[in-house]
């Protein structure tokens, strides 16, 4: 069964649930969204949006909801507006290797050929656009530039993927959590947020099926940045970045 289209679908009901609430309005569910500029609309102007908010259904997901599953048919692509979700690959033992975090503005389900070649789930609250594959894909014509966006975005995510790579092969467990840290600061600071106050949804379990290690050695990894000074370990899951400058020496190994 495809887990694409949950009883969750909102329609043209307000987005809850999610860390940014989005003022979004039935007769010009765009016009208002706080992350349009960062997301594939950005490049569409107001009339021309009118073409994409046809082929567009909002949605909701709570905690560990499937949004995606590995296999199934592609049928929708989506575009986070608020919330995280982790991309995932089962392996053929039962474990599971996460590949990726998305936050709003992400762009999720972009896949070469008819089936989806990861799963994805939600983090906390997530509220996602999602759009008919095969509908988008004719607008492309319409709309070179969003076609160019896309491409953008597949592009980063190609880089992302590499760095991953570089990031599970060659560094240590100190290394990668702190490389980890800051890429999340890079991403809050495009965002316009403060870099040095992170938001981390995700368990320690989470993040070391990303990074390869053990829930352990995560604990163990934070306790220690803890005691040394460069970072706070704050509320609801939220880290301070205290020495910027120190972190990154530290990802790269110095």
């Amino acid at each position: 069964m495809s887990r694409s289209n949950p009883s969750k679908s909102q329609g043209d009901l307000d987005i809850l649930g999610s860390p940014r609430a989005l003022p979004y309005s039935v007769e010009n569910p765009c016009a208002a969204c706080e992350i349009r500029e960062m997301s594939i609309c950005g490049v569409l102007d107001c009339e021309e949006l009118d073409a994409l908010i046809k082929i567009l259904t909002r949605q909701t997901f709570e905690t560990h909801d499937p949004i995606i599953d590995e296999g199934e048919s592609a049928d929708f692509v989506f575009n986070v507006t608020g919330g995280a979700v982790k991309l995932f690959k089962l392996l053929p033992d039962g474990r599971r290797q996460i590949t990726g975090f998305l936050y709003e503005g992400d762009f999720l389900g972009m896949a070469m050929n008819d089936v989806y070649s990861y799963s994805a789930e939600a983090v906390g609250d997530v509220s996602l656009c999602r759009f008919n594959r095969r509908k988008l894909e004719g607008l492309l014509d319409t709309f070179p530039k969003l076609e160019r966006r896309l491409l953008s975005m597949a592009s980063n995510e190609l880089a992302q993927a590499q760095d991953q790579m570089l990031l599970l092969g060659r560094k240590t467990a100190q290394e990668k959590l702190c490389s980890f840290l800051l890429s999340l600061s890079r991403r809050a600071e495009t965002r316009g947020y403060d870099p040095s106050i992170l938001h981390l949804p995700m368990s320690r379990n989470d993040i070391g099926d990303f990074l390869g290690l053990t829930t352990e050695t995560v604990s163990r990894t934070f306790t220690n940045l803890k005691r040394d000074g460069v970072i706070r370990l704050l509320e609801g899951g939220r880290v301070q970045i205290n020495d910027i400058d120190q972190l990154q020496d530290m990802a790269e190994g110095a």
